[in-house]
């Protein structure tokens, strides 16, 4: 752009409309006309005013002629100030918090890093609480995002590449691996896709989720998600690719296999006995969540002869008169529990706990005596619905499995159940995420990381990093002369 301070400035100022929240101060220093423009609603001014404008006024006291370089490295004294050929490009850093300092003397803009956001307090994550370990938790902020791994990780191997995805936001996205262990094709194929992202706008990280994953339609996670830098920090060390993405709490990680969701980070700061139980929980809980339901009513429709005789007894009295069949009965209560959960999600929350307390309780014991429902159904689905959230990065998925199961118990009995079980196996089977297949170590049996998989050994015996995906470093800890075979 062949054109003078007034005409660039006009030029920006043209382009964002005239908008009431961007500044343009006219100053004439040293006999030079200098333009200073600055978003005031994201731009710190304090940082304007010590760094930039006094620096100014200093310099006119002293009646020298200056120049854009003079200014640059002898008058500013901000931190970070770089220099901007092109009008576009400033204007882009314009509107993430920076100010621009144009010089009538010369075509080139300096773009002064002033950059200020009210951002919410680094506090633990709701859906991470720890009763041991670190308890801070990502904000919306890339930057302290960012800060937050790299004080975990002083090394000079941490590479982070920095790119901007949407059209109309230039969402910050950060790009985060460490070089000599994360699988170099890896990396390349996803800083390819972020950067092949055509889309209007990135609000979340579940923006570029959706861009990342290999089947767009399969309603289970591809991609590891977490509100911990402490997690981010361990996946790293394994091998894998975080993404960080500006206005949003979650980091995405790459591969990611379906049993980290059955890892939880307060495993790794108690004893490994107790977190070996703690998993087998989780997957029993899992299985209660999508199987359960589906059991009870093909058992009740199709195969009662199974059922212990007492047991049999308590059921027929509890279910006679009933005006819904076992199948429309259980579907029924789960729609009123997908309700509930959705109305003290929404609801205000001081009124999300009675809500809570109001429907589960009330309701239900109300709809038991009226003779719309039966208990052992109403515990049944009950538990199935707890039992959703013991893994709370799958209760999306858990929750649409349930139904499945559920509608194959009830139309195939026992048999729909076990059909569905194996069709999700070999479905889950069929899944892979950028090299690593869903069900390792499982499937393919991958013995070393078996260590780490639902029997969980001591810190100390994990030796070699996960062989479930690729990376290029296997060895975690220096083996002793006596172990360095290959285990």
């Amino acid at each position: 752009m062949e054109q003078g301070s007034v005409e660039i400035s006009n030029y920006i100022l043209e382009k964002l409309n005239n908008n009431s929240d961007v500044v343009c101060r006219n100053l004439i220093i040293s006999g030079t006309k200098i333009d200073v423009i600055y978003v005031k609603d994201i731009s710190n001014y304090e940082i304007i005013s010590q760094d930039v404008l006094l620096p100014l006024s200093r310099v006119d006291k002293l009646s020298i002629s200056i120049d854009l370089d003079y200014v640059h490295k002898s008058v500013l004294a901000a931190g970070n100030i770089d220099v901007e050929v092109d009008v576009d490009n400033a204007i882009s850093e314009l509107l993430k918090g920076k100010t621009l300092v144009i010089l009538d003397s010369s075509k080139q803009i300096l773009v002064v890093d002033s950059t200020k956001f009210n951002t919410r307090g680094i506090e633990e994550p709701p859906t991470s609480a720890v009763l041991k370990g670190p308890r801070e938790g990502f904000n919306e902020n890339i930057k302290n995002n960012v800060s937050m791994v790299r004080r975990r990780i002083a090394s000079t191997d941490l590479v982070m590449k920095d790119l901007n995805v949407g059209k109309q936001t230039a969402t910050a996205v950060t790009v985060m691996w460490l070089k000599g262990i994360a699988d170099d094709a890896v990396v390349k194929a996803i800083l390819n896709k972020i950067k092949a992202i055509d889309i209007d706008g990135v609000v979340d990280s579940n923006y570029i989720a959706e861009f990342l994953q290999n089947r767009k339609n399969s309603i289970f996670q591809q991609i590891g998600t977490s509100e911990k830098p402490d997690i981010v920090t361990a996946k790293l060390l394994e091998g894998r690719v975080a993404i960080f993405v500006d206005g949003s709490p979650i980091v995405l990680t790459l591969p990611y296999v379906l049993f980290e969701s059955f890892q939880s980070s307060s495993d790794y700061y108690s004893k490994h006995y107790h977190a070996t139980l703690t998993r087998w929980v989780r997957l029993i809980a899992i299985f209660f969540a999508v199987i359960l339901p589906g059991f009870y009513v093909a058992v009740q429709l199709y195969h009662y002869d199974i059922v212990p005789l007492k047991f049999l007894v308590t059921i027929m009295n509890t279910t006679s008169g009933l005006p819904f069949t076992p199948l429309f009965e259980t579907l029924f209560i789960i729609l009123l529990f997908e309700i509930l959960n959705e109305a003290s999600v929404r609801m205000p929350k001081h009124l999300g706990m009675a809500m809570s307390i109001v429907g589960a309780l009330i309701l239900g014991d109300t709809a038991v005596k009226a003779g719309l429902i039966s208990p052992p159904a109403m515990m049944i689905v009950a538990l199935s619905g707890i039992t959703l959230f013991v893994v709370s990065d799958l209760s999306d998925q858990l929750s649409l499995l349930r139904l499945g199961f559920t509608l194959m118990g009830g139309l195939l009995g026992l048999y729909g159940v076990i059909l569905s079980g194996i069709f999700l196996v070999a479905y889950l089977n069929s899944i892979d995420s950028y090299g690593a297949p869903y069900l390792s170590p499982l499937s393919p049996h991958v013995k070393s990381d078996m260590k780490d998989f639902l029997n969980m050994v001591p810190l100390t015996d994990m030796k070699k990093r996960p062989k479930s995906f690729k990376n290029k470093n296997k060895n975690k800890t220096k083996l002793s002369k006596s172990k360095e075979v290959e285990e």
